[in-house]
């Protein structure tokens, strides 16, 4: 029968998969209106608990009831349940508002439910969006929405804040104070030790399948030791007094501060004034969630069956032992990082790992010819001699030839390919030259020649005053006929 308090008990729990045991007489008990943490090392039994807790998995020996009842057994679950274990439990083509229309109408609940608690959760204005688009923080807040559907009085979440943004993860912590201050039960599960610590009032703490804790928070504080740090003008004359006080627990930290463990404020600061030391600050330091979470579970990260390497050993034992160091991994301050192999090619000796980013002078890239699996040609190819081309043809044609993207150097060659010339003008062609047998009498001899264009030509020399007219026809004995040049020119 219900109670119809909502309260959380779990006795005895116990559950083995074959050899393995993932939870041992795990017993807790979690109270209407507070926030209970509920706390592990991964592998210690916290999703196997809650699993059991909402009638998923079968115990082995125990029992976990709520209001009274195991869940099986609780006439309509949804209403007094509301649970988050996964996020993911979402068809893909299915809006969000249809999702929740789904499950209200399986617990018997109008449509308009639905509408309310996407309100609730921010999700408002993406009721009509499928799940399927949504963002890891957004399918977390429609998961929440659906285990407020029913308008529960006990919420069970596991990784809550799981994909949140900053300012989801304090809406998340405002909403499930103020859920717990109305009188419900809230027990969630989470990693993030910093942000529980906020939330939470109660802890369960865990570790291999067995309860290390169990209480209030402040409670677990005050159970463990407090400090003063304080930062003093003379720290040795400092710590020589608190000692002759009796304080003999203090130790100097690093940054010149003082930790004295089992001491006050006030105590301190009178052992001070006393001494007539000067204080620059003077603080009193409790345990966080997170050291106190290490202590306890003393690094124990696995549950019973999964003992960490090397425990069987004794290399490692229960504490903060030194890990068993992984297998040795190569070192790059010796190690010769190898090219690939193309072709035979392997960089030079000269390239170290640490000149990844700069060339050696010595380190050339290899040509075509120079690397290992191709020769070089003996000769080159033989190339066919054009036949000799008019040079007013030859500015109409063009030898082919074939381009690729990449062209290895070519040795010299005899063959040239011919050059394209320009429009060269016209070459006058020089008169024709007569023999001087076809001359006649009265036409000195005079030889004709071209006059070069780019050359000047000096001019002739002035004729002689007496010119040889001897003609082949006259006598050796005769004397020559005077010119006109001597006698006519004296009249």
């Amino acid at each position: 029968m219900q109670d119809g308090s909502g309260r959380i008990v779990v006795r005895g729990l116990t559950k083995n998969f074959g050899h393995v045991a993932a939870v041992q007489n795990l017993s807790f008990q979690v109270e209407p209106g507070s926030v209970t943490g509920f706390l592990g090392p991964n592998g210690a039994g916290k999703t196997t608990t809650l699993r059991m807790l909402l009638g998923l998995v079968n115990p082995s020996s125990g029992e976990a009831t709520i209001n009274g009842q195991p869940f099986h057994q609780l006439g309509n679950p949804g209403r007094v349940v509301g649970a988050v274990l996964e996020a993911q439990g979402f068809h893909p083509k299915r809006t969000a508002i249809n999702h929740l229309r789904v499950y209200a109408a399986a617990m018997g609940l109008p449509d308009q439910r639905a509408m309310e608690v996407l309100m609730l959760v921010g999700l408002g204005g993406a009721a009509g969006r499928k799940a399927g688009g949504f963002s890891l923080g957004m399918k977390q807040r429609l998961a929440l929405a659906t285990a407020l559907l029913g308008d529960p009085q006990v919420l069970v979440l596991d990784e809550p804040a799981n994909g949140l943004d900053p300012e989801g993860i304090a809406w998340l912590r405002t909403f499930l104070k103020s859920f717990a201050a109305s009188g419900r039960t809230v027990l969630i599960s989470s990693h993030l030790l910093a942000e529980v610590e906020q939330t939470i009032d109660q802890v369960v703490i865990v570790s291999r399948g067995q309860t290390v804790y169990y209480g209030g928070l402040e409670d677990l504080r005050r159970s463990q030791q407090s400090r003063v740090l304080v930062q003093p003008a003379d720290p040795q004359a400092l710590a020589k007094a608190l000692q002759e006080a009796g304080h003999s627990s203090v130790t100097l930290l690093p940054d010149g501060r003082l930790a004295v463990v089992d001491a006050t404020v006030q105590q301190v600061g009178d052992i001070a004034s006393k001494a007539g030391i000067a204080l620059y600050g003077v603080q009193e330091e409790q345990a966080d969630l997170e050291q106190l979470f290490f202590r306890l579970t003393s690094g124990q990260y696995s549950a019973q069956g999964y003992a960490p390497p090397g425990y069987d050993s004794g290399q490692q034992v229960a504490g903060f032992g030194s890990p068993i160091p992984p297998p040795q991994a190569p070192q790059y301050g010796g190690y010769q990082q190898q090219a690939p192999q193309y072709g035979g090619y392997q960089a030079p000796p000269q390239f170290q790992q640490s000149q990844q980013f700069q060339q050696p002078q010595q380190f050339q890239q290899p040509s075509p010819y120079q690397q290992t699996g191709y020769q070089q040609p003996v000769a080159p190819p033989v190339v066919p001699q054009l036949p000799p081309q008019d040079p007013n043809q030859a500015q109409y044609q063009q030898p082919y030839q074939q381009t690729s993207p990449y062209q290895a150097p070519q040795p010299t060659s005899p063959y040239q390919p011919p050059v394209v010339p320009t429009a060269v003008p016209p070459v006058e062609q020089p008169p024709a030259v007569t023999p001087p047998s076809a001359l006649s009498e009265e036409q000195p001899t005079q030889a004709t020649t071209p006059e070069p264009r780019p050359v000047e030509v000096a001019p002739a020399p002035p004729p002689p005053d007496v010119a040889d007219t001897t003609t082949p026809d006259t006598p050796s004995g005769e004397a020559p006929s005077q010119g006109s040049t001597g006698e006519e020119g004296k009249a």
